[in-house]
This record gives structure tokens, sequence and C-alpha cells, in this order.
């Protein structure tokens, strides 16, 4: 019976340990811009909210599947020297003609991918392509949480190189999982139009990076106020027992970054609803459809049912978030 129990809780925490922001915080932050947006657009996109919700976190998923796309979701930017990396170009082709695009991809690529993401989503404005518009818009809204999280900016991802261990699951879906929705302010104004996209999203990066080593040196701090019994507890999760951060130590430490949680996730979905109306401006702002029913092709109901397949086997291809 323990060995069936100890079982299932290693399977459990595997498949946990790949989630960055957590199912739950980027289903928050896609649902919430959705909220941000001008009329024209909430027509199409209230009714739809649903599957933008739902299908923020395909991009985790896909990591299962898709060596490559690990390096969508973050960028080691303590790789290229100190703050606010000079050295290293915001432009793709000079950044790439510099170190190499394999060099590139190997210390992550988010700001870069949020560009594509961003021109892939114009471009089904353009077209009216409706299926398209809602797969891109809940992508790319991934894309952009996970550049708000400042241990994406950051080689010591899960503190794998300080003794942190698990450090990434506690920012990223802990602390929102167990404090966001009686604690945290979502309000993030209306969605401004971003006439500059690239130094938009690497401004996000860098407050980002900005921000790692404090996320870091604080989590000592606080674990130091706590013996090892009362840093971590036993609570059910999915009809099993696992051991996680205690919610006193959770808690104790959201304080300790006096809210730096909460911003990050206001400042994503605030940033998400921005690109998403500024892809649409671009476009020419069209008149979108207010039916709340879009056809998916059979190929798309086939590539979202083996992203759900490949996840729960668990067999990730790509360095983890880390829980």
């Amino acid at each position: 019976m323990y060995k069936q129990i100890l079982i299932s809780l290693c399977l459990l925490l595997h498949n946990s340990s790949a989630f960055c922001w957590g199912f739950y915080g980027h289903k928050q932050i896609n649902h919430h811009a959705v909220f941000l947006l001008p009329p024209a657009m909430m027509v199409f996109y209230k009714p739809n909210i649903d599957f933008i919700t739902e299908h923020a976190v395909d991009p985790d998923k896909r990591r299962y599947v898709v060596k490559e796309e690990g390096a969508r979701h973050y960028i080691d930017l303590n790789r290229y020297g100190a703050y606010p990396f000079s050295g290293l170009p915001r432009n793709w082709n000079e950044a790439a003609e510099k170190f190499g695009e394999d060099s590139l991809k190997a210390h992550g690529i988010v700001p870069w991918w949020i560009h594509i993401m961003l021109q892939r989503l114009t471009n089904a404005f353009r077209e009216k392509n409706y299926p398209a518009i809602l797969k891109l818009s809940a992508e790319i809204g991934h894309y952009v949480a996970d550049a708000h999280v400042p241990l994406h900016a950051h080689s010591n991802y899960n503190g794998q190189q300080t003794n942190q261990h698990g450090i990434h699951g506690l920012w990223e879906s802990r602390i929102p999982e167990l404090l966001a929705a009686t604690h945290f302010d979502y309000l993030a104004g209306k969605a401004e139009y971003i006439s500059n996209p690239q130094k938009f999203v690497w401004q996000s990066v860098l407050e980002s990076a900005a921000a790692a080593d404090t996320v870091l040196e604080l989590e000592k701090t606080v674990s130091l106020q706590f013996s090892p019994d009362l840093k971590y507890a036993f609570e059910e999760r999915n009809g099993l027992l696992v051991r996680q951060y205690s919610s006193a130590f959770t808690t104790a430490y959201n304080e300790a970054m006096k809210g730096m949680v909460e911003r990050r996730m206001r400042q994503s979905i605030f940033a998400v609803a921005c690109l998403w109306y500024t892809a649409w401006v671009n476009a020419g702002q069209p008149v979108l459809e207010s039916a709340g029913s879009v056809h998916f092709s059979e190929e798309d109901i086939k590539i979202f049912g083996e992203l759900d397949k490949n996840w729960k086997a668990g067999d990730i291809q790509d360095r983890t978030c880390g829980n």
C-alpha cells in the first residue's frame, strides 16, 4: 500500500515538474487578459474565453513532444554578462551573427520567439483565420507570461546551482495557487497599442532578470526562519498526498518579496492583452465576428489530443522548470 502511494507520488511530481507559472497561473493570465480588450475585439474573444484559457498551457504540453520547444520559454541572460546585457543584440539576426543560432537556442530564445508569434497572430487577424487567431492568442499569452518570470531569465532556474531545488515551482505555482484567489488584484487597466513590441518584450525580460537574484536570496533568508518540518508539509493534491512547501512558508516568502509574484502576474495580463491588441491593429483592425463557435479542423483536434496524451505520459524532452 505504502509502496503504491510512493510510486503515485513520484509520478505526480514528475508530471508537475515541467509547468511554468503552473497550469493555474497561465490560465488565469490568459483569462483576465481578455477583459482588457476593446469592445471590437471582446466581441470575439469573450465568447471564446474558455478556449483561450484552457489552451494557455499547450506550449508546456508541447515540451513533451518537441525538444526545441523548451528554449522558447526562457532566456538565461546572466550568460551574457552583467545587467543590462548590452553585449547581447536585441535583433535576432544580429545576435545570431555574433553568437550563432545554436548557442542562442542553448540559452533560451523567449523574447525572439514572442516576436515570431506576434507576426503569426497579425497574419491570422489579417486573414481572419479564426481558429489560428484563437490558437496563437492562447500560445503567445503563454510565452509572454513566461517572459515575466525572474527565474526564466537566469541559468539558476530551479535553484540547482545553490541547493534551492524547487524554488521555481514555489514562485510560479505554489504562491499563485495558494494566494491568488484571495489575495491578488488582477486589475491592470486597458490594453494599449505597442509601437515597438521588440523593446516592450525586452523590457519585460530585463525586469525579470533584474529580480532573479532577489528571488533566490529571499528564499534563503526566509528558509533560515523555518525548520524543515515547518518549511514543508504534506497536502492532498489530485487525490494524492504530496510533499510541498507549507502554507506558512509560502506566505512568509511571498510577504518577503513584497508582492512580486502578484505584480508580475498582473503585468503579464497587461502585456498579453497589449500584444493581442497590437497584432489586431497592425492587421488593419479587421471586423471580428461575434459568433462563439469556431470550428477546428480534424488535424487541429488530433494535435490537441496528442498534446494531452504525451503530457500525461510524462516524458519531457527539455529542461524542466521544476516544482
